[in-house]
């Protein structure tokens, strides 16, 4: 027997009613900004984990997140020089590093001097200079070739996740848990938090290549 118009009505009520009941709605859409939620976590910590790696690359000027990346014994420990130490930017051209305990000051000398950072650094008790030479042209073109191949693997890492976000947003549909709709306005806000991330990582470049630059 065929249902009439207004039947059809009630059943389709019915099952909408049903499924929001059974939260199945809810459910799914919670899925989705979980995916979008991992996706813009993930692709913050890449950004930041830029930001810190072009920090470590020697400019003409002095900053104290040049000396991030030192690491220095501390207690059969190694212990991040910001831990055991205060640096700050002396001036334009000179880093100046307070100890905490005067007895590691050789260590932190030690330390400096056997990273890839070309310093050299002079004690004075327990304030450690560290003088900044000037780049030449030649080295400052190869540093910017650096922090663009650093920019490049950020935005391949990036991209990446949009592409595991979207991965995981086409399973659901291919499962039947979400609409076409869902899914095209689901890859949308993904690629909207890509080119946003993508924007910080050519911000911080930018930046970099600046300050590459100065003389």
């Amino acid at each position: 027997m065929a249902l009439t118009s207004r039947v059809r009505q009630f059943i389709y009520v019915d099952i909408i009613l049903y499924r929001l009941e059974d939260n199945q709605f809810p459910r799914v859409y919670n899925v989705i900004n979980e995916i979008k939620k991992d996706a813009q976590e993930r692709m913050d910590k890449s950004v930041e984990a830029l930001k810190s790696q072009i920090n470590k690359v020697r400019t003409g000027r002095a900053s104290p997140s040049l000396l991030d990346g030192i690491v220095v014994e501390y207690y059969g420990a190694p212990t991040p020089l910001n831990q055991v130490a205060n640096v700050v930017a002396e001036d334009g051209r000179t880093l100046a590093i307070t100890v905490f305990d005067r007895t590691l000051a050789p260590a932190v000398e030690k330390a400096i001097m056997a990273s890839d950072l070309g310093l050299n650094p002079s004690s004075a008790g327990a304030i450690i200079r560290v003088p900044l030479p000037p780049l030449t042209e030649e080295r400052r073109k190869d540093l910017i070739k650096v922090v663009r191949g650093d920019a490049e693997q950020g935005r391949v890492s990036v991209r990446n996740i949009r592409r595991d976000a979207n991965d995981k947003i086409k399973a659901l549909l291919k499962d039947k848990e979400i609409s076409e709709d869902d899914e095209r306005r689901s890859q949308d806000d993904i690629q909207k938090l890509t080119d946003m991330f993508i924007k910080k990582i050519d911000d911080a470049l930018a930046l970099k290549e600046a300050e590459l630059m100065e003389f």
